[in-house]
């Protein structure tokens, strides 16, 4: 049995490619996403540009922003509940994974943006994220089923990234992360971008599972929730100045990947629900995304910036937001991944858990798992790979074919951009296999020019990911 909310309004959605957490988030090569405690889901739910502005966008921006219907209209679009926010502070809104959303804020430019939330904090809405929550005696092998993920072995509160995989093929549906909140209770993020696919591919997976013999699974769609990141090395104490009972919440001991319940003290005087936090995020910096229920989103969004001031926090939208992902070498579904690429040629073989590489038992679990072996030791292997590229002159956009000295073509560019952090242009794609090591020299054609690349290891940029004090 599944509760599904609001699915008469899902063929409505707009399938707009995302620049996500997370989370992040988000592949968001992050662990992320949180929701709220059992009690607060029990109770009910709320629910609640133009194609020349894209344009001009996408000429001054790395994000890419594009409609997959020429029909698409503004009209069709949704609302966070924090868009009338984002109207108040100045934010630029633009045609997003189906939603309004910001793009930059007025007073700050995308690269200001970028640099505050490395040297201070920064709040990203990531409310267009679809947030799901599976239960029941059967949801740990669904789970198994549908992802190469260890489910069996993550433990209360921990989340982990992983894939949504295609049977057969082995090609990844979307990107994900998983949060257990209990021996049978899941809460799983997915990308606003892929809403429509997404919920599709669930239900069908739910029935054939049903079908085949597999245990009850009950399946809820969070509608009209909040969602945000926190992102910064000021996270931390930004939101332990706002907490209930901050001698009893100890975020200096909950880690990357961990996820905790709080309350927090509203600008009302009032405690708001109960909270769950998770730390992690989709800029590679340390920080929390908080899942929040639709009658509390704006309160709490609210509470943390006035309480931390602008001068230690400010919001940020998508431009940043990609230029932080990408600089921590995060994929992007729709551009860095899709529905053809399986994780082990995406480079992110790590998602698929030790005990999964021997028991399989998940969609396209032969091809997989023999791509992990190369065809040298009698493998299938792969013949691409994702990897990172400084590339010299001209920034490379999505699109720019990856030459070898030959001028023959060996790969393609998915993501590029200029990075604000090292002043020099970056980029992510796929290469044949035998190019793909680190300090390759190679060519990328940019407007029809070749300029110099060197395959690079990512992150691009150091992530500070808090996972404890180091060692004296």
């Amino acid at each position: 049995m599944k509760r599904l909310r609001a699915v008469a309004r899902v063929n409505d959605a707009l399938y707009i490619k995302r620049a996500s957490a997370q989370p992040s988030h988000q592949l968001s090569t992050a662990l992320h996403r949180a929701t709220t405690s059992s009690s607060s889901q029990s109770s009910p739910r709320t629910h609640i540009s133009t194609q020349k502005q894209q344009r001009q966008l996408r000429s001054k921006l790395c994000i890419p922003i594009r409609h997959a219907s020429s029909t698409s209209t503004a009209s069709e679009l949704q609302k966070t509940p924090l868009y009338d926010l984002h109207i108040a502070h100045g934010g630029k809104m633009v045609p997003f994974g189906g939603f309004h959303m910001p793009v930059q804020y007025s007073g700050l430019s995308v690269s200001a943006s970028h640099h505050f939330t490395r040297s201070h904090s920064s709040l990203f809405d990531v409310s267009h994220m679809v947030q799901h929550r599976f239960s029941g005696p059967g949801s740990n092998a669904f789970l198994e089923r549908i992802t190469p993920a260890s489910i069996a072995g993550l433990e209360a509160h921990r989340s982990g990234l992983s894939t949504l995989l295609w049977p057969v093929t082995g090609g990844i549906v979307d990107d994900t992360i998983i949060t257990r909140l209990g021996p049978e209770s899941f809460y799983v993020v997915t990308n606003a971008a892929c809403r429509e696919k997404d919920l599709k591919y669930f239900e069908e997976q739910l029935s054939e599972f049903k079908n085949e013999g597999g245990e009850e699974v009950e399946w809820e769609i969070l509608e009209g929730w909040g969602l945000v990141a926190l992102q910064g090395p000021l996270s931390e104490d930004i939101l332990s100045s706002v907490l209930i009972e901050p001698e009893g919440t100890q975020l200096k001991e909950l880690y990357f990947g961990q996820s905790q319940f709080i309350k927090v003290k509203l600008l009302s005087g009032e405690a708001s629900s109960p909270l769950l936090v998770s730390r992690g995020g989709y800029t590679g910096e340390d920080g929390f995304e908080i899942s929040i229920p639709p009658t509390e989103a704006v309160a709490v969004t609210e509470t943390l910036l006035q309480n931390a001031t602008k001068e230690r926090l400010q919001l940020a939208g998508l431009g940043a937001r990609d230029s932080l992902r990408l600089e921590a070498g995060m994929c992007l579904y729709g551009h860095d991944l899709d529905d053809t690429t399986t994780p082990v040629e995406a480079a992110l073989s790590w998602v698929i858990g030790k005990d999964r590489r021997t028991s399989g038992g998940f969609h396209g679990a032969e091809i997989i798992l023999s791509q992990l072996t190369p065809k040298s030791k009698g493998g299938s292997g792969v013949e691409r790979r994702r990897i990172g590229l400084i590339v010299e002159g001209a920034p490379a956009r999505e699109g720019a074919d990856i030459v070898d000295e030959k001028g023959e073509k060996i790969g393609n560019i998915t993501s590029g951009c200029p990075s604000p952090t090292l002043g020099k242009n970056i980029a992510m794609g796929y290469i044949k296999d035998g190019f793909h090591k680190s300090g390759t020299n190679v060519d990328v054609l940019v407007r029809g020019k070749k300029r110099k690349a060197q395959v690079t290891k990512m992150p691009f940029v150091p992530s500070k990911y808090w996972r404890g004090a180091a060692p004296a």
